[in-house]
């Protein structure tokens, strides 16, 4: 785990720790919401037919994983700002391995889903490609639960001790009544990148690559579409053009996730600065707004969200 070793910080007014519990406390629970409503459905879905389409299963284990991690933020929050003695010397670590887990599990099955997609709809003649839109339906339960084993490997690092940060004592400063710490770090960046390039970077490429190839066929197949047309409204055309819409805010949400993850996992900031705090509210951001697209771009999802509106306004009449 990672020892933690930075010098004295200024504390936060109360103002200013409510604020950001709040913000983060909020997008927590859109997050919760959001991502238990899609693993209702699934695991519903899933009970009932005795069995799950294979973009079902992977939005099931994308929410549970979110849905898991943003319980997780809560309870963070709740024990370090009742109990931060409890939260330091116990919950701390626990919490941080399985935020790790849970964080790398995220970013993979995310990464799939967009390999998933690309892969079945993207429309490209090679040969090794028609081969794969053959064969990956049957590829996916496999290369999710792979994922599950690399991120279990990746959290162990932490658990090992691996990334440790250590004070050095020997550099006094005589100016003034107290004796200040200079901070050496064990750890260099090449060290960061390659601790974190299996459970962060190379599913940041994944998903860019597969969400970026996406994107150039679809919107090929729309210029084409469009040259096309008859001048009425074209469905297939608006269609196309609100997936590359909705590509592009995943792709933006992810890559925004994975560098404020990093930031944060790598102890760049300290703990109390704009930057750092920053990050934490993108990371309780994402598995919400990511979760809020999937239900709108899902039909099934959102026929279902919209009903259960329905009955909710009904019940308070």
């Amino acid at each position: 785990m990672t020892e933690s070793c930075s010098p004295p910080e200024e504390e936060l007014s109360l103002f200013h720790v409510i604020l950001i519990y709040m913000i983060i406390g909020i997008e927590c629970i859109i997050g919760i919401t959001a991502n238990g409503f899609i693993v209702a459905i699934n695991a519903a879905e899933w009970v009932r037919n005795k069995a799950v389409s294979t973009s079902g299963r992977m939005l099931l284990f994308l929410s549970a994983s979110r849905l898991v991690l943003q319980s997780f933020m809560m309870i963070d929050i709740t024990f370090s700002s009742i109990a931060p003695h409890f939260y330091k010397e116990v919950v701390y670590d626990i919490l941080n391995i399985s935020f790790m887990f849970l964080n790398s599990c995220s970013l993979w099955f995310g990464a799939w889903l967009s390999f998933f997609y690309f892969v079945k709809i993207a429309n490209f003649s090679y040969s090794l490609f028609l081969k794969l839109k053959r064969r990956v339906t049957g590829l996916m339960p496999w290369l999710l639960w792979l994922s599950v084993f690399i991120s279990v490997g990746h959290s162990a690092l932490f658990f090992n001790d691996i990334y440790i940060i250590y004070c050095n004592n020997s550099f006094p400063v005589h100016l003034s009544s107290s004796t200040k710490k200079k901070y050496v770090t064990k750890t260099t960046v090449v060290n960061l990148v390659l601790l974190y390039s299996l459970g962060i970077f190379v599913p940041l490429a994944m998903f860019t690559l597969a969400a970026t190839l996406l994107i150039i066929s679809l919107r090929r197949h729309t210029l084409h579409v469009g040259s096309n047309a008859t001048g009425f409204r074209d469905p297939s055309l608006e269609a196309h053009l609100g997936a590359i819409k909705s590509i592009s805010y995943f792709l933006f949400l992810y890559i925004f996730n994975a560098v404020a993850l990093f930031l944060y996992m790598s102890h760049i900031f300290d703990a109390n600065s704009s930057w750092n705090i920053l990050c934490k509210i993108i990371m309780a951001a994402y598995p919400a707004g990511h979760s809020i697209l999937l239900i709108q771009d899902n039909p099934g999802l959102r026929r279902t969200w919209k009903r259960l509106q329905t009955v909710h306004l009904y019940l308070k009449k």
